[in-house]
């Protein structure tokens, strides 16, 4: 398969260059964005696929049949993959799409948007990303062997994995948030619902509670990655759902025990634990971007 071994560099970040082209990537800087857009911003392993399938059904008022029909990453598209000018689709309504870009990067085409473009910002407690980072890495033949456990969170913390650093990405997109603190699946929706004007009914909210649970987007074949073929993704390695939380085992736990990421339990602590760690931001955008920030709670 085509640039499979290849690491593009764009920004100071790695990235994949199965998925991403310097030529994808300056796109994606200078896209132009229409005030209906949506844009989710998640770093690699945090819960995208979730909101990718939250926002499908509350667009679709509860109907499943985008859900269980088109693939999400033709229903939210990547906006710096190579694959993204065919894919996005050129309709008068909101079109989703999906970012993996911290803030420095994405800031200035989202700033050119007049109105400002709607960002869902979704975290999740960096010990669970370590832990499914660390496995996505062992299905993906597009990034590198991971090796131990040990060795990939010692590159993790230091930011040097593909994608770049989980506390830098947090933190560039932390300073835009209008906070929100979710437990539950309907009151994510909710939040979001009002965020975007687009309140759920009581029908789309239980539609959600259906095809939103980790169980119902693990068996989702638009939604799991087992479409993909063997060459690209090595299924018999694992799943790209796995348990809907991080388990690092006895050895892992040990490891995480005591690192910065161990302090992380919340929002909140988040915030302290990425200015602990994470170096001095860039300046701030001109103007504040419209962002929602969504705390992903644990899936069971």
């Amino acid at each position: 398969m085509e640039r499979l071994g290849v690491t593009e560099t764009f920004a100071g970040i790695s990235l994949p260059g199965h998925l991403h082209t310097k030529e994808s990537l300056h796109f994606a800087t200078t896209f132009p964005f229409r005030d209906t857009d949506v844009l989710i911003v998640t770093y690699p392993k945090s819960g995208t696929t979730w909101m990718q399938e939250i926002l499908t059904l509350l667009f679709s008022d509860g109907d499943a049949g985008p859900a269980r029909t088109i693939p999400n990453w033709e229903r939210a598209p990547w906006l710096e993959q190579t694959y993204f000018k065919e894919a996005l689709r050129d309709t008068g309504g909101p079109r989703l799409i999906t970012s993996h870009l911290p803030a420095r990067v994405l800031a200035p085409a989202l700033q050119r948007a007049r109105p400002k473009v709607p960002v869902i910002y979704v975290a999740r407690n960096p010990r669970d990303v370590a832990v499914s980072f660390y496995h996505f890495h062992r299905l993906a033949k597009f990034l590198p062997e991971p090796g131990s456990f040990d060795a990939f969170l010692g590159r993790f913390l230091e930011g040097s994995v593909q994608y770049g650093s989980w506390f830098e990405h947090v933190k560039g997109w932390l300073g835009q948030r209008h906070p929100a603190r979710v437990q539950d699946l309907p009151g994510a929706a909710r939040r979001l619902g009002a965020f975007l004007g687009r309140a759920p009914s009581p029908e789309t909210l239980r539609s959600l509670e259906r095809h939103c649970s980790f169980a119902a987007m693990r068996d989702n074949a638009m939604a799991n990655y087992s479409l993909i073929p063997r060459e690209i993704m090595d299924h018999s390695r694992g799943r790209f759902m796995r348990k809907g939380e991080g388990r690092p085992g006895r050895r892992g736990a040990q490891l995480l025990r005591g690192s910065p990421l161990d302090a992380v339990k919340s929002m909140a602590t988040c915030g302290r634990a990425v200015s602990a760690c994470a170096p001095p931001a860039p300046r701030p955008p001109r103007a504040p971007l419209t962002v929602k920030w969504i705390w992903q709670p644990p899936m069971m």
